[in-house]
């Protein structure tokens, strides 16, 4: 929830199967202050009214519909053909290892709206009614974008929570939350006197040490036993389960230890998955890549695997979910699925979301006669080779 990311990208379709994305760049557009802190407050354990959740819904589609026209002006001159929305993850409903439901935030009428281009929103829903988890939903991508390598590769997200796509190496793809990413992290900045949002660069973190007994109480935590397909969220990872733990303490740790053993989590639990993956690569993205301290953790604890960030593989590391929607939105609009059921537990390969109609009467593609095979990403002004069709513009 520390803001929207918006990202731009051109797709072909090329004539070998291969899709070609060719980033044309990506924001972060914070959410107005006010905004945020009612988010922030309508997380569980807190309850949240039908009056609460109409505003939430329709203000988060407003600020989706600025940074959506803001991209629309800033990364592709005005020319888009649709845009994908994941939406603000307000509730994910876990029940005994399964999915039962997911809620996110940010009415894609608005969208459309101050654009004028059709949204495909509403992206998760369909995975969990056929079964799967509906997360993490970077499975196709990361399957078509890395694994078609002899690297069995882990790919990684760190925002909130962490999760990873490990593909290639000539074995099945598969996908899951290995549990937080920056929520607590982000839970504990809030405990200094200054309530900051987030310890920027890991610099507090850097200087403190991990407290063994806070450690080895929060590693005990059985999310982190359950076989994959397995999901988990901010509803579950909050500053009240953060509190519980100090609470059982004798003696409470200082800001930097607290920090340092979250941190020291983090790098624990996402390191443990990737080694039981057997992953000897790992291409990290997301916000927790500018916490230099996580990933000198993430690092230590991965050797010998390799860590690099995903702009090593042509994609920038802030933009990857940005990237992420605008496939997912695109794959849709094509006529094709956009989950990877051995990723996500669903029965089978489903289209995601719903279409929200622009300006105009809805006029979609002809369908693709099959799924592309794999995914490149191109420079601008790289040589693209033969291609099918015309180049489709998207965001996300």
């Amino acid at each position: 929830m520390d803001g929207i990311d918006v990202a731009a990208a051109e797709f072909r379709l090329a004539a070998d199967g291969w899709l070609e994305l060719r980033p044309l760049g990506c924001l972060d557009v914070p959410y107005p202050a006010e905004l945020r802190a009612e988010l922030l407050a309508a997380l569980p354990p807190a309850d949240c009214s039908a009056r609460q959740l109409c505003r939430l819904d329709t203000l988060v589609g407003r600020a989706f519909g600025v940074a959506a026209l803001r991209g629309l002006t800033e990364l592709c001159d005005g020319q888009a053909d649709l845009i994908g929305s994941l939406g603000q993850t307000i509730y994910h409903w876990v029940e005994d290892g399964r999915c039962e439901g997911t809620l996110q935030l940010g009415q894609p009428a608005w969208i459309a709206e101050a654009t004028g281009l059709p949204v495909v929103a509403d992206l998760r829903t369909r995975d969990v009614a056929a079964g799967g988890h509906g997360a993490p939903l970077a499975g196709l991508f990361d399957q078509l974008w890395l694994g078609h390598g002899r690297a069995r590769t882990a790919a990684l997200n760190l925002g909130g929570i962490a999760n990873i796509s490990v593909v290639g190496g000539g074995l099945p793809p598969l996908a899951y939350d290995t549990g937080p990413g920056n929520a607590l992290l982000d839970s504990a900045a809030r405990l200094l006197p200054e309530r900051r949002e987030r310890d920027e660069g890991g610099r507090l973190a850097a200087i403190g040490s991990p407290h063994p007994d806070l450690l080895s109480a929060l590693l005990a935590d059985p999310y982190y036993e359950l076989p994959p397909p397995k999901s988990t969220g901010k509803e579950y990872f909050t500053a009240e389960y953060l509190h519980a733990a100090l609470a059982r303490l004798a003696t409470p740790p200082s800001i930097p230890d607290l920090l340092a053993t979250l941190v020291e989590l983090t790098a624990r639990t996402v390191a443990q998955e990737c080694d039981r993956q057997e992953a000897t690569r790992v291409v990290a993205s997301g916000g927790g890549v500018h916490n230099a301290t996580l990933m000198a953790a993430l690092s230590r604890h991965l050797a010998p695997a390799e860590l690099v960030t995903s702009a090593a593989e042509g994609l920038p590391a802030d933009g990857k979910e940005g990237y992420l929607a605008a496939l997912l939105g695109l794959l849709t609009f094509c006529g094709q699925p956009g989950n990877l059921p051995a990723a996500t537990g669903a029965v089978g390969p489903r289209p995601l979301g719903s279409i929200t109609p622009g300006r105009t009467a809805l006029l979609l593609p002809a369908p693709w006669p099959r799924p592309p095979v794999a995914l490149r990403c191109v420079a601008t002004g790289a040589d693209r080779g033969h291609t099918t069709g015309e180049p489709v513009r998207t965001g996300g």
